[in-house]
């Protein structure tokens, strides 16, 4: 990062202080915009744009216009009516507009005497007494030939403190400082001639500064030469910022897991079921990864019940097997705790203790399992995010596994990577995420990452029938649950809110679990939702799993949750709010024996034409890459990837759905950066990645 600094010129290094009119509060109120330097202010893009480049004339305006008009002021008064207001009477000869202002100053009703000339920019509204705009922009004008806008003006996010007038001045000097050479273009002229894009100087004085005859369709969709040109540069710092990421990690040693003592070979033969094909060929291929002096940074993923876990498990025996330790974080405490199980239960007959390690276990519990941990007594601890806190050492960790990636995050991965870290080596990385991914989003967000699939599901399990309920036929679905409760079976029902909103009308858990409880007098109901304490939840949960619950009314907190063969029917409540990904996940909670089980998804009319899609591929597929690329087709990569992943989902002008035709070329020059002009990748990150240390070795 110093080489490329230095490189950038002390222009592009300016505090953002060194502008006119940028005192310390000013440059805090920026800071919560991202801005500290004088470029990071053109990198703030317009979220759209006003024409003010055209003047009309009071008499031809309508309402629902946004618009420019100059008139000189009849009147100026202050009424009271239900609260205090300013209205000002423009006329220009055609016709006359009010101006509203509730909130204004003495001096800014003094500024607005009679007879002064106006030029207002706004919305036109009908008003009690003719159109009126209700606080336009305005400044006085001496002479009516004063010229008008020559460009589109832009309409910028905001911060409390920082008006869109300021803003605007202040990038209109960041732009004088750019035709002075201020801001470096990074990518190369090659690359830049080769894609056919404009340069970067070219580029942002279009976003910052359109021309009137501009498509403002074009610029609203974000399709502009320009736009794209900006949206190429921020998918290639990410992308290479991951591809520098893998590469540092191939240049680490690691250990090599050879598993002397076969206890990879030993479990698997003890399993009571065969491997599927591609749960065999993702173990091939994490195995090969496992044999290697280098650490391997693997993503696993597959739908809900595909078997990860067992290959994980298969994997963490092998660094057993070498004398070695694996730790497997988990997202929950619920999660944490059913993974322990499963793992105590497989190597039991090895001979292997397995330590549970969470935030919530009394302080001696907690303090014997650290102890046996930081001897090398036990050599498999599963545990929360409580494992790579502070005052946890390993003995010889050689193998990190971390499920459900997309909930950590980079950074807390390679916080545990380094607890690993003991005479020089790094662990071994298994990563697994039970949301499918698309493979062109997958090769962007997870450069970091090699990828194996697993997409078949053990023999046995029963596709989950999903049915589309509207929320009028409620009582059919409430005996409907009574009939599986009555037939020995279990019952999860979703709620999307915890208390009652009459903005969303969604029916709140609280309410639909004393209706149940009411509706369903032979069976035992219990609540659990995120407010709850987490031992009251973990104790409803755990006695959901043991059957002394039957019907588990919920939020969204069992999305990812604990393994009950006997739960049969979910349903779930206002169905149309929630995205593919999200009720995929939940859906994946029942269908998980050998018993017919399905999903009811009750909503209320009227839908979307957006919801009315969602919810059909829900009914018509199981298939989770298939709903992963629905998902991303009608909602974008958010859903898929979190909002504590890479960023990717709050890129600033790039979109992975909607740019999705750059990526191979972002690939490909992710190459010739890293391979030609390495020192270019640091000061690109600095421009584009907020937090971009994430990316870099977490000490």
């Amino acid at each position: 990062m110093a080489e490329a600094a230095r490189k950038t010129g002390a222009s592009e290094q300016r505090p953002v202080t060194a502008l006119r009119g940028v005192g310390a509060q000013l440059a805090e109120r920026l800071r919560r915009l991202g801005v500290t330097q004088v470029q990071d202010l053109l990198f703030i893009l317009p979220a759209g744009y006003d024409d003010r480049t055209t003047k009309r004339e009071i008499g031809a305006l309508a309402p629902g216009m946004r618009t420019l008009v100059q008139g000189e002021i009849q009147l100026t008064e202050v009424v009271f009516r239900r609260r205090r207001q300013l209205l000002t009477r423009l006329s220009d000869g055609t016709g006359f507009l009010t101006l509203r202002f509730f909130h204004f100053s003495a001096s800014q009703q003094e500024g607005l005497a009679r007879g002064t000339r106006l030029r207002c920019f706004g919305e036109v509204r009908r008003g009690p007494q003719g159109l009126e705009m209700i606080h336009p922009e305005y400044r006085r004008v001496a002479d009516w030939s004063e010229p008008v806008e020559e460009t589109l003006t832009p309409l910028y996010p905001l911060t409390e403190g920082v008006t869109q007038g300021r803003l605007r001045m202040l990038i209109a000097q960041a732009l004088r400082e750019l035709d002075g050479a201020g801001v470096r273009d990074w990518l190369p002229r090659e690359l830049v001639e080769d894609l056919r894009l404009p340069s970067l100087r070219e580029a942002l004085h279009y976003v910052h500064r359109p021309p009137k005859n501009a498509r403002l369709e074009e610029l609203a969709a974000r399709r502009h030469p320009a736009q794209r040109r900006l949206a190429f540069e921020e998918l290639l710092a990410h992308q290479a910022n991951l591809r520098l990421l893998k590469r540092a990690t191939q240049t680490d040693p690691a250990w090599a897991l050879e598993d002397a003592a076969g206890l990879a070979a030993r479990l698997l033969a003890s399993l009571p079921f065969r491997l599927t094909g591609a749960q065999a060929r993702a173990l091939a291929e994490v195995e090969g990864d496992l044999h290697a002096e280098r650490p391997m940074v693997r993503l696993v993923q597959g739908d809900v019940g595909c078997g990860k876990t067992v290959v994980a498990a298969i994997a963490a025996a092998r660094a057993a097997g070498s004398g070695l330790q694996a730790a497997l974080m988990a997202p929950t405490e619920l999660l944490a705790e059913q993974h322990w199980r499963n793992f105590r239960d497989w190597f039991q007959p090895l001979g292997l203790p397995v330590a549970l390690l969470s935030g919530t276990q009394p302080a001696r519990t907690r303090r014997s399992v650290l102890e046996t941990v930081a001897s090398g007594e036990v050599r498999l601890v599963v545990g929360t995010h409580a494992l790579f806190q502070e005052g946890i050492e390993f003995a010889d960790l050689a193998l990190v596994i971390v499920d459900e990636q997309h909930r950590f995050g980079v950074q807390q991965r390679l916080r545990l990577q380094e607890k690993g870290r003991r005479l020089g080596r790094f662990p071994h990385q298994l990563i697994m995420t039970a949301t499918p991914i698309p493979r062109t989003l997958a090769m962007t967000a997870y450069a970091d990452l090699d990828v194996s699939v697993i997409d078949e599901l053990p023999p046995g399990r029963t596709p989950v029938q999903t049915v589309v309920v509207p929320e009028q036929r409620r009582d059919q679905v409430v005996a409907r649950v009574d009939q599986a409760c009555r037939g020995g079976r279990q019952v999860y029902w979703v709620c999307p809110l915890i208390e009652e909103s009459e903005e969303l009308r969604a029916q709140a858990a609280e309410e639909t679990a004393a209706a149940l409880e009411t509706a369903l007098p032979g069976v035992r109901v219990e609540l659990v939702h995120g407010r709850m304490p987490s031992a009251k939840k973990d104790r409803a949960m755990s006695d959901f799993k043991a059957g002394r619950i039957q019907l588990l009314v919920a939020t969204t907190v069992i999305e990812v949750g604990v393994d009950v063969p006997n739960a049969t029917l979910m349903v779930i409540e206002n169905a149309e709010r929630m995205g593919l990904a999200q009720l995929h996940q939940l859906r994946g909670r029942v269908g998980r024996g050998a018993a017919a089980s399905s999903c009811v998804l009750l909503y209320r009319a009227p839908l979307s034409p957006l919801a009315r899609r969602r919810l059909e591929v829900m009914r018509k597929t199981n298939d989770g890459f298939e709903i992963a690329r629905r998902d991303l087709e009608l909602r974008g990569p958010g859903e898929l990837l979190g909002t504590r992943q890479t960023g990717l989902a709050q890129m600033r002008v790039a979109d992975l759905m909607r740019d999705a035709d750059l990526l191979p070329r972002v690939q490909a020059a992710a190459e010739v950066l890293l391979g030609q002009y390495p020192d270019n990748i640091a000061a690109l990150s600095a421009r584009w990645l907020a937090g971009a240390e994430q990316y870099g070795r977490v000490g």
